[in-house]
């Protein structure tokens, strides 16, 4: 497993692999034991499979609910879809407001504000949105009885 988790986590060019790799090298360069070095990367893998995982058993509980009816399937796919464009938009837009603010050099709290962002922390925000809205799915779904009113009965 750590070879499979080593290249997956080789695959990603984020900011943590990036920092990780420097402070591999900053290591490496002083007299610092091998196996301290090397159990950054381990250390990272095993982080990387730790997500995985976990990312893997959120999906199976979620899609093993989604496949059970037709219905139930079709009402997942609008939801995840339409979830995923609203946040491929809310990216989009931050990314060309940061343009715009480099490039025209605008000034003010919200320019500043949005020039600061941390796209780490709206990592982290979008998968909130993500366990939210999977959860106010669900919740619309019990609540609005959506399988009785438009399942079909068999």
């Amino acid at each position: 497993m750590y070879p499979v988790g080593l290249l997956f986590g080789l695959g990603f060019d984020t900011a943590s692999e990036i920092g990780l790799l420097a402070l591999a090298a900053g290591v490496a360069s002083q007299a610092v034991p091998t196996l301290a070095v090397t159990s950054l990367a381990i250390l990272f893998a095993s982080g990387m499979s730790l997500m995985d995982t976990a990312d893997g058993v959120f999906m199976v509980k979620a899609y093993s609910w989604a496949f059970s009816s037709p219905l139930r399937k079709i009402y997942y796919n609008i939801t995840t879809t339409s979830l995923s464009v609203a946040i491929a938009l809310l990216i989009g837009t931050v990314e060309l407001l940061q343009v715009l603010v480099g490039e025209l050099n605008l000034h003010g709290w919200f320019f500043n504000a949005l020039a600061a962002l941390d796209f780490e922390s709206l990592g982290y925000a979008i998968v909130a949105l993500f366990v939210v809205g999977w959860a106010l799915s669900v919740l619309i779904w019990k609540f609005r009885r959506m399988e009785e009113r438009w399942g079909t009965s068999g």
